[in-house]
């Protein structure tokens, strides 16, 4: 099981994620951006910033989005030994397991830090561990919303899973390009699904 950027399917729906939150400022601008046009999105959050934003995560569950784990303090989970990874990974998983009723099943390794370690542990822990196809838009290095659009179109297609970041920082940017891709998808006769909906659908 390595990290999956994208699923194979012929049926017309991607998943959109957000990275790095729940964020007080800018997670609630992305939901109002998703509930305008019915769409769905997958939030691999981090137990720090959870913590701080509860009412922002329920917020966040009620409108039907997946929560993903992001580990406790975004860590580099290839750095660490095994006992700290399960640490980081396990923290989390038991504050989203009480905040939404049931156990993240999708992780994506901060940093995109992976190795067999990471893997096997993820593996056995019942993860799917998830990455992104638009690596390229950098929209954590503010290069501007036009270039963040530009790299994020290159990727769309069926069965792309595309990343954004909702916190740490100013995000206005991501949420500028967010605000603009979202319509233009749904127009273009994609549905926005969540990673587990997505992974479901590649699997029929």
């Amino acid at each position: 099981m390595a990290i999956i950027n994208e699923v194979k399917t012929n049926k017309k729906a991607l998943a959109i994620t957000f990275d790095d939150g729940p964020n007080p400022i800018y997670t609630p601008q992305v939901l109002e951006v998703l509930a305008s046009v019915k769409a769905k999105a997958t939030f691999f959050m981090i137990g720090e910033q959870i913590v701080k934003n509860l009412e922002i995560v329920k917020l966040v569950v009620a409108q039907g989005h997946e929560i993903g784990n992001h580990t406790f303090t975004h860590a580099r989970l290839s750095d660490l030994s095994e006992e700290e990874c399960i640490k980081e990974i396990q923290l989390n998983e038991r504050l989203i397991e009480r905040l939404v009723g049931r156990k993240p099943t999708t992780l994506r390794p901060p940093y995109f830090a992976f190795n067999e370690q990471v893997e096997l542990l993820l593996s056995r822990m019942g993860y799917t561990a998830m990455g992104a196809l638009n690596m390229d838009a950098i929209d954590w290095e503010r290069p501007g919303t036009d270039f963040i659009l530009e790299k994020s179109r290159n990727h769309v297609k069926n069965g792309s899973i595309l990343i954004f970041h909702d916190g740490y920082g100013d995000r206005s940017q991501t949420i500028e390009a967010v605000r603009q891709l979202v319509p233009e998808l749904v127009f273009q006769g994609y549905k926005l699904v969540t990673v587990s909906e997505l992974l479901k659908i590649g699997q029929e």
